[in-house]
């Protein structure tokens, strides 16, 4: 099960309390306090991992709380410190504050930390409060409440390059040729139902990471469908490969499509409308391909490329399309 957004609430654990306690030993005529301080209570701690696909593991479990520390006792002996709570989620997750609503962290990295909810401070001992003036004193404090918080946990899919289009395009049969991914592939509309990644090979030191974005709809930037589930996944993809299908099932017009999924990236958000492009017209092998992409090129006053993933004719083209765009934005 991919789940890409979840809401949970964290707890830290409460600082252990401090210890009153007085040293009282036969033979040992002044005792004097020896309460020692309670343990710090653990913090919840969330770390970005690149083997961590989605947010799956928070789907079940909506609580989450580190452990508290022990209490002080007498001999001066401390209480131990609660161990941390540490929760792995992917790279490219937005940690969020519900109540505050602002984003705590965006995890855009392998390693990336966050202290979610720090632990309570210890309590002291009675030890701790002993002077020249009060050689038995009773005061000692009780430990600190962990912080409690609630979090939204959204993922955003990190990749080089994603694919879009509308639904049944061919956008999971061009990355299951593309790379080692095995997208589930059918001919009916929205097979796939999140994003699949793969890596693409370019040579030895060269490599990619593609992202099969699941197929966009016309209302997409006002949720229609999953709109706002797919298109989130859209705004970390470095470079897009637009595929337009010549024979859409759905009767539709392949240019009308483009340009709907084109207004639906500048609707949701502004600087996605304006992020680079590859087009594409995919099955080839179909007898209108060709006419749409002159149509096409036509239209938009810039190349379309012809493709087909299931015959290799255009990939070696595509590839090299998309190495040159890559290499241009880390020249720039």
């Amino acid at each position: 099960m991919f789940v890409d957004r979840v809401q949970i609430e964290v707890q830290a654990g409460k600082g252990g309390n401090g210890c009153m306690s007085f040293r009282r030993e036969k033979y040992v005529p002044n005792g004097g306090p020896d309460g020692g301080d309670g343990g710090k209570g653990g913090s919840v701690i969330i770390v970005a991992r690149n083997g961590v696909n989605n947010l799956a593991g928070f789907s079940h479990q909506k609580f989450w709380k580190a452990n508290s520390g022990n209490h002080g006792s007498g001999a001066n002996k401390s209480g131990k410190d609660g161990h941390d709570l540490t929760l792995e989620v992917p790279v490219g997750t937005l940690i969020v504050d519900c109540k505050n609503d602002f984003v705590l962290r965006d995890m855009m990295n392998e390693g990336d930390t966050i202290v979610v909810a720090r632990g309570g401070e210890a309590g002291k001992g009675n030890t701790r409060f002993k002077t020249s003036t009060n050689r038995a004193p009773r005061d000692h404090t009780p430990g600190g409440e962990g912080e409690k918080r609630e979090l939204i946990l959204e993922l955003k899919v990190i990749a080089d390059v994603g694919i879009i289009g509308k639904p049944n395009a061919g956008k999971s049969t061009l990355l299951s040729r593309l790379t080692k991914a095995r997208p589930q592939i059918a001919d009916y509309p929205f097979t796939t139902k999140y994003p699949n990644l793969g890596m693409v090979q370019v040579d030895r030191d060269r490599h990619f990471v593609l992202a099969d974005i699941p197929g966009l709809i016309e209302g997409a930037s006002h949720g229609a469908g999953l709109g706002h589930e797919f298109l989130r996944h859209v705004e970390r993809a470095g470079i897009l490969v637009h595929l337009v299908e010549p024979e859409p099932a759905d009767q539709t017009d392949p240019l009308t499509n483009y340009h709907a999924i084109r207004e639906e990236l500048s609707l949701y958000d502004k600087d996605l409308g304006l992020r680079q492009e590859i087009v594409a017209v995919t099955k080839a092998e179909l007898p209108s391909a060709a006419e749409v992409r002159q149509q096409l090129q036509e239209s938009i006053g810039s190349p379309v490329l012809l493709i087909s993933a299931v015959t290799g004719e255009g990939l070696n083209h595509l590839m090299q399309a998309v190495t040159t765009a890559l290499d241009a934005k880390v020249v720039a």
